[in-house]
Parts: structure tokens; C-alpha cells; sequence
């Protein structure tokens, strides 16, 4: 496990919407979070009364009703940079109940089971950018798909396969430089017709990113939308 600890504009402004998140949870964080620990991502299963935080050593799984931690994980060789012009890594839940976490500089995935709580590292193959440091910056699953979703602060948006061996870059009509995170959008509006992502950006609204049939490529509007 590594990082280093030097907090960027970017970073600071991804860390405060955690916290944000955070807050609204109102009083379900367990003891010590709720004034002020760092939070990299919330994520709350409410199927399971589960909640899962994203901290700088690892992940802290909780109960929603009770506040008791579950565990404590450590994550296996997990290495994500705290730098200028950088977002914090993510956690994302699948259908299982399992939770993804990300690095945000290398192109790794880490999985928790639901049951056991056991860590798999998953080293995934990308169909480009092999000469580059590719992290993910942000994770959601597709239901519709049964595939995650993920993008990479440099600009690009990439589909997982559901056995977590690759990672296919999707592409896009302009790059989304300095996305911090992604939604699957499940609200209506005019482009309904279309898969469409929420991605989050570090400085700016975001984006909306309409998928086409084939999920190969993706045509971006310079606005926000609702997950």
C-alpha cells in the first residue's frame, strides 16, 4: 500500500464532495467520521445495511443502522497518488454487494467479496494507452450492462468486462479532461433514449455522455446531469 500525501486544488475539491456525501448521511458514519476523519468515497448498500468508506489505508465496512464497524480491510500492493492535478481514487458496489476499489494511477482493481470480506487483485489489460500510467478516477455499474463503467482523469472513459480481465476505452467526440467521477444516469430527459453517464469533473460541472447501442463510442454535452 502507498501513497503520497500532498493535497491538490483538484483533490481537495473530490475530497470535499465525499465529505459532502458524508454529511448528508447524517448520523449513520461510524464513530470518528462524522468530525472530520478523511473520506474518499461513501458508499451505502441499503439492501444489506451496509455501508462501505473509502480512507487513506484502506476500507472501513459498517453497519447502516447500528454504526458498528464490520471490518477494517487493508488492500494488497494498493498504490493511488495524492498529486497536483489528480482526484482520489473510487469505490464502487456491484450487484453482489461486492465493492471495486480503484487506484488512481495504475490500471488495477481491487475486489471485496460480500461474504468473506477477502481481497482479489485484478490487474486489467487495456485495449490502448499501454505506454502510459492509466488510472480510474471514478467506478459505477451498469445494471443494464452487468459492467462497470469507469473514467481516468486524463480524459478517458472506459467499459470493464464483468470478469475484471479488460478494460475497453470508449470513445468519446471531445476528451473529459479532469473527471473525478462517474454515474449511471437513471433520471429522464430528451436524450432518454440514450445509455447516458454523469461524469463529475474537478474544476468544472461535468459532463453528460450519451452511450451509443454498441457502447463503443460516446458523444459528450458540456453539462451536468442527475444520476
Amino acid at each position: 500500500m502507498g501513497y503520497l500525501v500532498r493535497t491538490s486544488a483538484a483533490m481537495l475539491a473530490a475530497i470535499a464532495v465525499s465529505a459532502a456525501a458524508a454529511g448528508e448521511a447524517g448520523g449513520e458514519l461510524p464513530p470518528g467520521y462524522e468530525e472530520g476523519l478523511p473520506i474518499l468515497r461513501l458508499q451505502k448498500d441499503a439492501a444489506r445495511d451496509r455501508g462501505w468508506l473509502l480512507v487513506r489505508d484502506g476500507v472501513l465496512v459498517f453497519d447502516l443502522k447500528t454504526r458498528r464497524t464490520i471490518a477494517r480491510i487493508s488492500l494488497p500492493e494498493w498504490l493511488w497518488v495524492d498529486e497536483v492535478y489528480s482526484c482520489p481514487p473510487d469505490l464502487a458496489l456491484g450487484p453482489k454487494g461486492e465493492a471495486l476499489v480503484s487506484s488512481n494511477v495504475v490500471q488495477t482493481l481491487w475486489r471485496i467479496d460480500p461474504v468473506s470480506l477477502a481481497v482479489t487483485r485484478h490487474a486489467l489489460v487495456l485495449d490502448v494507452h499501454n505506454d502510459r500510467d492509466v488510472g480510474f478516477t471514478g467506478l459505477a455499474f451498469s445494471e443494464a450492462h452487468g459492467a462497470f463503467y469507469a473514467v481516468s482523469y486524463f480524459g478517458a472513459l472506459w467499459r470493464i468486462d464483468p470478469q475484471l480481465a479488460r478494460a475497453q476505452k470508449i470513445e468519446l467526440s471531445v476528451p473529459i479532461g479532469g473527471a473525478c467521477g462517474v454515474a449511471v444516469r437513471t433520471t429522464k430527459s430528451r436524450f432518454s433514449r440514450f445509455f447516458g453517464l454523469c461524469v463529475r469533473g474537478d474544476q468544472r460541472a461535468g459532463w453528460t455522455v450519451n452511450l451509443t447501442p454498441d457502447r463503443r463510442s460516446g458523444y459528450v454535452i458540456a453539462q451536468p446531469c442527475t444520476p
